[in-house]
């Protein structure tokens, strides 16, 4: 696929709702934002955010400036936004992160707790680390979650139920990936690129982690606030079609310089 420009990109993100005025409804994101405040560590992603983001208003404060949502705590109800212009410029960071990656040969782990959505992304990306000589981490064998199976697909660690790649928040998979690891006396990933708890656990075990996020998740908003995550894509991340994504992962790797001959 061709490049785009940014432009384009953007004008791409708000035509499929990526972006722009997304699919989330106010009242989800708000709900989701008092569980993170309330404690509910299914709203954590794997981080530990301790007492830290205990006052919901703090938590809009932190999704207005690094996601687009609204920013008025009056407005409870109907649409809410993600700014395209805050999703290229986090892509873009995120390239940084990637060339870095490439330049030093890393070992790199890809995981997804939305395959219906991301799964293409993650491998495209894992595709073009590896032709620029990157290793992408191959997980041990016969690891279990969450009454799930750990396994990869596409280069992308996902967790299966039932023959059913499953839509997960949960941390423990990349619990039981990294501690596998370490159990076979394997080198831990220098970088995890990711989603949801995989990629918040990831960053709490001091990994560095870069991942995509969407409005009514904030957890890995506020681990790139913190320090703990190095960058969060904000993004719409289920749309209607997965070829949707296809223009921003084309756009991340031309920005990466991943797309042709180093």
């Amino acid at each position: 696929m061709p490049i785009p420009t940014r432009a384009a990109l953007v004008d791409h993100l708000v035509r499929t709702r990526i972006a722009g005025n997304v699919a989330t409804p106010r009242e989800n994101n708000l709900s989701h934002y008092r569980k993170l405040a309330n404690g509910d560590r299914h709203y954590w992603l794997g981080l530990e955010l301790g007492d830290r983001w205990s006052d919901e208003q703090d938590v809009l404060a932190v999704m207005a400036e690094r996601c687009g949502v609204i920013d008025d705590p009056g407005h409870r109800q109907g649409q809410d936004t993600i700014d395209p212009e805050l999703t290229v410029d986090a892509l873009e960071r995120m390239a940084g992160r990637l060339r870095k990656a490439a330049d030093a040969r890393e070992r790199v782990l890809f995981a997804t707790g939305h395959p219906g959505g991301l799964l293409d992304v993650h491998r495209a990306t894992a595709a073009a680390l590896r032709a620029a000589g990157c290793e992408i981490v191959v997980i041990p064998d016969g690891l279990t979650a969450d009454e799930g199976f750990v396994f990869q697909f596409a280069d992308v660690a996902v967790l299966e139920r039932g023959a059913t790649l499953w839509h997960t928040h949960s941390p423990e998979p990349m619990n039981a990936i990294l501690d596998g690891l370490l159990r076979a006396e394997r080198p831990l990933p220098d970088l995890v690129v990711a989603d949801h708890g995989w990629a918040g656990r990831a960053g709490q075990r001091g990994i560095d982690a870069v991942g995509y996020a969407d409005c009514n998740d904030p957890a890995l908003f506020i681990g790139e606030a913190e320090g703990t995550v190095q960058v969060t894509v904000p993004l719409d991340d289920h749309v209607t079609s997965p070829r949707y994504y296809d223009p921003l992962t084309a756009y991340l790797l031309g920005a990466a310089g991943l797309t042709g001959d180093r």
